[in-house]
């Protein structure tokens, strides 16, 4: 009879061999069966386990050989170690340390070592739901939404949409015996797919990250121009460009004049899709008050939303022609994105604009800034912010906040890093937001808005 030198994971049929390191199969079975299913049962070393160090979201590798192949999880000191053989890192470390409970990362089945038994029992199965989390009601959240996308041989973009599901479905995991949840996996697809463009250990800006991400994810999702993804489907709108160019300031009126009688100093439109809106603040102001204080202006949402108007025009210079635009949407998202810019970029360095911008966290209706054919077809033009990003500090530096809504207690949350805090509505509105998602209310909102005030 062979003598086993790999382990197999898959479960062996009855009569077949059971393959255990350095012990003939057959006799193992004939002769351990009774003992391993008693001790299977009534493992003495489950109460080792130390779930405090847990965590699953690191890569599944080996901290040794630093394999991905067959890794389990030490239960007790929550290193990972590569097989469970008799010459395995699993097992030697099990010997040399003490710690016999072991989760298998790909099965999910427990073992103690070095007996070579699996065990079972009801009290380990909060750990297994860590890393098997059942799919809730999200498209990420849902595996089979997206799990038969087909991608080029060789393309790494789509590590970025796996992570990003197991992520959510982590989040949302209802049994989860941590109060957090590392993004550690996630993190790392994100520097291996934009090739180190962002990082784990260099703060990037919110902006540049979100545009980038939701690009990547509407790329390996299989979207193109032509081709939809959940990604246009939720934050997608559209709008008009309205063009002029401008001539050069330095001619006379009359020269001036002929050249706006020229088809190429006409105006014309364009269609064009977005993603989020960028809304321009008013110039900070530079001088301070009789206080010696530097004034900081405050600027209500609707003046910086009448960029979309179809009727504000402003001008953007390029290195040789100077042009008018104007804007004017044709089509709202269900959930729109707001990127307030307040930093501006010159040849020596970077400049934030301090400007505290009022906006209602309710009931703020867009619906001035669609085309007026538009807005027939459009029934639903009122939106409720559910979420905005804050950047304290200087430019380059400083950190960020977020601001939550949970939808179940209409209460709102601050989070920072791990801290997590109560916080007034009337506070959102005094920070500095960065970026802000807005919620389309629908007829079922509204029905339930409706309810509330009875």
């Amino acid at each position: 009879m062979a003598v086993v030198k790999r382990e197999r994971e898959a479960e062996p049929a009855s009569g077949d061999e059971v393959e255990l390191d350095g012990v003939p199969s057959k006799i193992a079975r004939i002769h351990c069966h009774e003992e391993e299913d008693d001790r299977s049962r009534h493992c003495p070393y489950l109460d080792t386990i130390n779930r405090s160090v847990l965590d699953f979201d690191f890569e599944k590798l080996c901290s040794v050989s630093l394999s991905h192949i067959n890794v389990y999880a030490c239960l007790v000191c929550g290193k990972y170690f590569q097989g469970r053989g008799l010459k395995s890192y699993a097992n030697i470390h099990s010997v040399q340390v003490g710690h016999h409970v072991f989760l298998n990362l790909h099965t999910l089945k427990f073992y103690c070592l070095p007996d070579n038994y699996e065990i079972i029992d009801s009290s380990l199965e909060d750990i297994t739901a860590l890393s098997n989390v059942p799919p809730l009601r999200n498209y990420f959240l849902e595996e089979e939404n997206y799990k038969d996308i087909k991608r080029p041989p060789g393309d790494i973009m789509f590590l970025l949409v796996q992570r990003f599901g197991e992520l959510m479905r982590k989040l949302r995991n209802p049994r989860n015996f941590k109060a957090h949840v590392s993004p550690h996996e996630m993190l790392q697809a994100v520097v291996l797919c934009s090739k180190k463009r962002f990082q784990i250990t260099k703060q990037g800006d919110a902006v540049d990250f979100l545009s980038w991400f939701l690009n990547a994810l509407h790329m390996a999702l299989g979207g193109n121009k032509k081709k939809k993804t959940i990604i246009n489907s939720v934050f997608q709108g559209s709008m008009r460009i309205f063009t002029k160019k401008l001539p050069p300031p330095d001619l006379t009126p009359e020269e001036k004049e002929q050249l706006l009688e020229m088809q190429e100093f006409k105006e014309t439109m364009t269609e064009s899709t977005f993603l989020y809106l960028t809304l321009d603040l008013p110039t900070a102001p530079l001088y301070k008050d009789e206080k010696e204080q530097l004034i900081i202006p405050q600027v209500p949402l609707f003046n910086i939303l009448a960029k979309f108007n179809g009727i504000t025009e402003k001008e953007y210079k390029t290195y040789k022609e100077n042009f008018l635009k104007r804007f004017q949407l044709t089509k709202l998202p269900p959930y729109l994105i707001f990127y307030i810019k307040r930093f501006t970029k010159n040849n020596f360095f970077i400049e934030k604009n301090p400007t505290i911008v009022n906006f209602p966290i309710t009931n703020v209706d867009l619906r001035e800034y669609l085309s007026e054919e538009v807005q027939t077809v459009h029934k639903h033009t009122t939106y409720d912010l559910i979420g905005n990003v804050v950047h304290d500090g200087k430019p380059g530096e400083g950190a960020y906040r977020v601001h939550v809504l949970h939808h179940g207690t209409g209460k709102w949350y601050e989070l920072q890093d791990l801290q997590v805090i109560d916080i007034l509505p009337q506070m959102i509105t005094l920070s500095e937001a960065y970026i802000q998602i807005w919620k389309r209310r629908e007829d079922s909102d509204e029905s339930l808005l409706s309810e509330k005030g009875a």
